[in-house]
C-alpha cells in the first residue's frame, strides 16, 4: 500500500508539471503529458525504477479517462451547427478519414511489412483528427464563433466518428455477444436522452453530483458490454455523447464540472501512460519508418481535404487553414494505438512509432496553420459567410479575398 502512494505522488506530480508547462508555452496539456510520460518512462527504465510502469489501478484510471474523454468529444458538438453544415462537414470529414485510413494501412501492410491487424491499427490511428487541439485553437482564436470555425469542428467530429466506428467494428468478435451489444446499446441510446434530461431536472445541482454519476454509470455499463463483445468502450461513449449533446448546449455548468473532473484526475493517467509505453530504443531503430508513417498521414490528408474544400468554393487561405486543422491528431490516435498494444495487435516498437507520428501530427500542422494560413479579418467572417442550408448546387459560398 505504501508503494501505491509513492506511485500516485509521482504520476500526479508529472500531471501537475504538464499543466504548468502547457500554460507557459501554450500547447495542449495532453501533448505535454505524453511527452513527460515518455521521458519519465524511459528514464525510469534506464535507472531500473518501476514507479512509472503502469499498474492495475493506473490502467483502470487511464481506460476510464479515455472513455469519458471520448464522451466529452461527442458532447461538444452543437447539433444545430452539425445540421446546418451537414453536407460540407460530412463530405470533408468522411474523406479526411477514409484517405489516410486506406493510405496508411496500405503503406504499413504492403511496404512496411506489418501484419494485417497491425496495419489496420496504423490506418485507424493515423486517420484521426484532434478534436482537443482543434477545439482549443478555435476557442482561443475566436474562430469557433465564425461559420468557418463551426464547419471545421463539425468536420472533425465526422472524421473522428469514422475512426471510432472503424476501431469498434473491425476488431469486434462477430458472435452473439456483438448482437447483444448492438441491440442493448441501440435501445439505451434511444431512451437515454429523455432519461438524462429527467435526471438533470430532478436531481441536478446537488453537492453529491448525481447527474455526473448517472453519466459515469451509463458509460461503465456500455463499456463493459462493449469489452465483452470484444469491441472498444470508446465506441458507445462517443455515440452516447453525441445523442445527449443537445442537453449540454443549454447546461454548460454540468459540462464544465464534468470536464474539470476528467482533466484533473482521469485523462492525465491516460496520456502519461501512453507516453511511458513509447520506447526510445525503438524510435531510434525505426526513425526512417517513423518519418514514413508521419508523411503517409500528411500526404493523404492534404491530397483528400484540400481539393474537397475547394469543391465547396473555399478561398485558398481558408482551404489551407482547414487542411492543416484536419491533419492534426492526438487523442483518438493515442487511444487507437494503445488499444492495439493492449490486445497484442501491434508490438511495443510499432506502438512507439505510431504514437510518435500521432504526436508529430498534433504539433506540426497546427503550427503551420497558425503561422502562415490563419484566416484574415476573423471578426468579419461570422457575418460574411453564407450558411449552408442545402442550396441547389450544394456549394458553401465564401467571399474571395
Amino acid at each position: 500500500m505504501e508503494q501505491v502512494w509513492y506511485t500516485a505522488t509521482a504520476w500526479i506530480g508529472v500531471a501537475l508539471l504538464a499543466s504548468l508547462i502547457s500554460i507557459r508555452i501554450g500547447i495542449s496539456v495532453a501533448l505535454v503529458e505524453i511527452i513527460l510520460g515518455f521521458v519519465a518512462g524511459n528514464l525510469g527504465a534506464y535507472l531500473g525504477s518501476a514507479i512509472f510502469q503502469p499498474t492495475a489501478w493506473i490502467n483502470f484510471l487511464a481506460g476510464f479517462g479515455s472513455v469519458v474523454l471520448t464522451f466529452l468529444a461527442g458532447a461538444e458538438i452543437d447539433p444545430e451547427t452539425l445540421r446546418k453544415q451537414l453536407v460540407p462537414s460530412l463530405t470533408i470529414g468522411t474523406i479526411a478519414f477514409l484517405a489516410p485510413f486506406l493510405g496508411c494501412m496500405a503503406y504499413a501492410y504492403y511496404i512496411a511489412g506489418w501484419s494485417l491487424q497491425a496495419a489496420q491499427i496504423a490506418g485507424i490511428a493515423l486517420s484521426t483528427t484532434s478534436m482537443a487541439v482543434v477545439y482549443a485553437v478555435m476557442v482561443e482564436t475566436g474562430l469557433n464563433e465564425t461559420e468557418l470555425g463551426k464547419l471545421i469542428l463539425a468536420a472533425c467530429f465526422v472524421n473522428d466518428l469514422g475512426t471510432v466506428l472503424a476501431l469498434g467494428l473491425i476488431f469486434a468478435n462477430y458472435d452473439y455477444w456483438l448482437l447483444i451489444f448492438v441491440v442493448v446499446t441501440t435501445v439505451v441510446l434511444l431512451f437515454t436522452p429523455a432519461l438524462t434530461r429527467r435526471v438533470f431536472a430532478w436531481w441536478g445541482g446537488r453537492v453529491s453530483e448525481p447527474e455526473i454519476k448517472f453519466i459515469f454509470l451509463v458509460l461503465c455499463a456500455l463499456g463493459a458490454l462493449a469489452v465483452t463483445a470484444r469491441s472498444e468502450a470508446v465506441l458507445p461513449a462517443y455515440i452516447f455523447g453525441m445523442v445527449v449533446a443537445g442537453l449540454f448546449v443549454h447546461d454548460k455548468v454540468i459540462m464544465l464540472r464534468l470536464r474539470s473532473i476528467v482533466f484533473a484526475m482521469l485523462t492525465p493517467f491516460f496520456f502519461i501512460k501512453a507516453g511511458t509505453l513509447v520506447s526510445l530504443p525503438a524510435l531510434l531503430a525505426g526513425i526512417g519508418l517513423l518519418l514514413a508513417l508521419f508523411w503517409s498521414k500528411m500526404i493523404t490528408k492534404v491530397a483528400a481535404v484540400w481539393p474537397t474544400c475547394r469543391l465547396f468554393k473555399m478561398p485558398s487561405r481558408e482551404t489551407n487553414y482547414t487542411t492543416c486543422m484536419m491533419s492534426t491528431g492526438l487523442t483518438f490516435g493515442s487511444i487507437s494505438a494503445l488499444y492495439g498494444l493492449t490486445y497484442g495487435y501491434v508490438t511495443q516498437a510499432q506502438y512507439s512509432l505510431l504514437v510518435t507520428a500521432v504526436i508529430g501530427s498534433a504539433v506540426i500542422p497546427t503550427l503551420i496553420g497558425q503561422a502562415w494560413f490563419y484566416p484574415k479579418q476573423v471578426s468579419a467572417w461570422g457575418e460574411k459567410l453564407v450558411k449552408y442550408v442545402g442550396s441547389p448546387d450544394h456549394v458553401l459560398h465564401m467571399p474571395e479575398e
